[in-house]
């Protein structure tokens, strides 16, 4: 794995060989900034925006949101060898001053007073449960204005999104399903 683009291009970035956490591949990864950049319905930028990197394993999403010009980024991760690795990662990169680090579960953490412009979800394939933390930061108002929500899934899941979600469009690479949309 390594950074794609930015000031950090061509980094490598560490990550676990387990069966606990799927890595966003390389190739993925690089649709979805594609994507954000280039696409004429996505109104945001990585630069100088707040990033929330739920489920972020060992946060290979937002490190590239970092290398980008994202001003920070908050990563939430439960298990404790991807967020040791992430640590790891942020450390060999030099980027704590840009990021936040919470070994929890996404269930038990909420965000007073902040708001995102980016959030990403990366949650294991067979949890639903990331959909009541779709609920709680849309009741709570924890967005910008002008906001984007990435949902990485299993291309065949029947996600149920339209109470929180208003979706742009779907993308299918391979088993992954990525969703972009924005709270409705």
């Amino acid at each position: 794995m390594r950074i794609i683009s930015g000031k950090l291009k061509g980094k490598p970035i560490s990550f676990l060989k387990n069966l606990n956490t799927r890595p966003l591949k390389d190739s993925v990864k690089e649709s979805i900034f594609n994507i954000i950049i280039h696409s004429n319905s996505l109104d945001i930028e990585i630069k100088d925006s707040n990033i929330l990197d739920l489920y972020s394993g060992v946060g290979s999403f937002g490190l590239e949101c970092i290398s980008r010009g994202a001003n920070k980024v908050t990563f939430i991760e439960q298990n404790k060898l991807a967020c040791e690795t992430l640590k790891k990662n942020l450390d060999q990169l030099s980027l704590n001053n840009k990021a936040t680090l919470i070994n929890d579960n996404v269930e038990n953490i909420f965000l007073k007073n902040k708001k995102f412009d980016i959030f990403f979800f990366d949650p294991p394939f067979a949890d639903n449960k990331y959909i009541k933390i779709l609920s709680l930061l849309k009741n709570n108002n924890l967005f910008e204005k002008k906001h984007l929500v990435i949902i990485h899934r299993e291309k065949n899941s029947k996600d149920h999104l339209e109470k929180y979600l208003k979706v742009a469009f779907t993308k299918i690479y391979g088993r992954s399903k990525i969703i972009f949309g924005i709270f409705s």
